[in-house]
């Protein structure tokens, strides 16, 4: 069997790493580079209940037992670490509110309370997303799965109307038995060539700090006032490589075509480093490795996307993980592999994220995208 993937983010690289643990050879098509939009730039925070409650609890549940496991299978260090997680508040309150607040973190300036404890070594973890994502694509490799640096264009289709022969790119046409859309947000430009609802991005910005050893495994949920009174909720995630990554400031700017244009939006990457000195002492004095920006894919209804494109009989989607992608990236993978293998996933229930449940675009709706 050749599948083709389309999209070499985490999603794509699970899905190849589940198929070659079956034995399946798969063919991974990306255009810019592993990892290199979400996947490469997000937090990589792993919470086991966090989705209770919700359709995607089993997902996640299951997805967080899978990363402890790959941690242990994967002779590749992306650096899996259990954390404790708080909850808390900064600006526009008194530094009497931290006196009175119930947990010390002691890396924080004097204006932030933390109040609540969110998650445990139990529940809550971590992995550095690139590296993470990069492994599971050279385990694959390892296992006989190709990596192609193409852009596709289209599909392709010679016989039957509910099947297709591989993908058109750049280059040719790339032949293959079934093909998956995992291209993250730009998932909505195969919606110009199959019956896909639509996938939207959500962007966020982030900084990434060289903290050496001075933070220990905590991560940090703040409520924040900026001093023009709009709230905003950073995220802090010290990492086991000695990096403090920090996101916040969420925008609708419009997805480009390319994901290697992806930029930060003007004043964001300042505004966020104002948030940062003022959170703790030891981000304000460290240097910034990395500043930059991502967009999330997010379905209309916001649960994924992962299953069978209706009408055809070898065509998948796996997309709209919005926030959750690295954490629910190998329960999907492994699902989605079962799905092509055996013709139904056998570990979880995909029916909540039918691709079928939301209307495909319409050909005018697909013009103006």
């Amino acid at each position: 069997m050749r599948v083709l993937i389309c999209g070499g983010g985490v999603i794509g690289a699970s899905i190849a790493y589940f198929l070659s643990r079956r034995g399946i050879a798969a063919t991974v098509i990306e255009r810019t580079g592993v990892a290199s939009a979400a996947s490469g730039k997000s937090g990589g925070f792993l919470a086991l209940d966090w989705c209770d409650g919700t359709p995607l609890a089993p997902l996640a549940r299951h997805s967080f037992a899978l990363h402890a496991r790959l941690a242990q299978e994967i002779a590749s260090d992306w650096g899996y670490r259990r954390l404790t997680t708080y909850g808390g508040f900064a600006g526009g309150r008194s530094r009497a509110h931290r006196a009175a607040a119930p947990y010390g973190v002691g890396w924080l300036s004097a204006g932030v309370a933390v109040d609540r404890r969110l998650g445990s070594t139990e529940t809550t973890a971590q992995v550095n997303p690139g590296a993470f994502t990069a492994a599971l694509m050279r385990a694959a490799q390892s296992r006989g799965a190709v990596l192609r640096s193409e852009t596709v264009t289209g599909i392709v289709r010679r016989g039957g109307a509910t099947r297709v022969d591989g993908v058109q790119v750049e280059g040719g046409i790339v032949e293959g038995d079934a093909v998956v859309i995992a291209m993250g947000p730009w998932s909505i430009q195969a919606s110009a060539w199959l019956p896909l609802p639509a996938v939207f991005g959500l962007k966020g910005h982030s900084l990434v700090f060289e903290t050496g050893t001075r933070l220990p495994a905590e991560a940090l949920f703040i409520d924040y006032r900026e001093a023009n009174g709009l709230m905003q909720a950073p995220e802090v995630f010290p990492r086991a490589d000695g990096t403090t990554y920090v996101c916040a400031l969420s925008s609708e700017t419009p997805l480009p075509a390319d994901p290697g244009e992806v930029m930060p939006d003007p004043g964001a990457i300042e505004r966020l480093h104002a948030m940062c000195s003022a959170l703790s002492p030891v981000l304000a004095a460290a240097r910034v490795l990395a500043a930059q920006a991502c967009y999330r894919p997010i379905a209309r209804d916001g649960l994924p996307l992962i299953g069978r494109i209706g009408g055809l009989d070898n065509v998948y989607v796996a997309t709209g993980h919005s926030v959750w992608g690295i954490l629910n990236a190998p329960a999907t993978g492994e699902a989605v592999a079962e799905l092509i293998i055996d013709g139904a996933a056998h570990t979880l229930d995909l029916s909540p994220f039918d691709p079928g449940r939301l209307p495909a675009l319409s050909f005018d709706q697909r013009s103006r995208k």
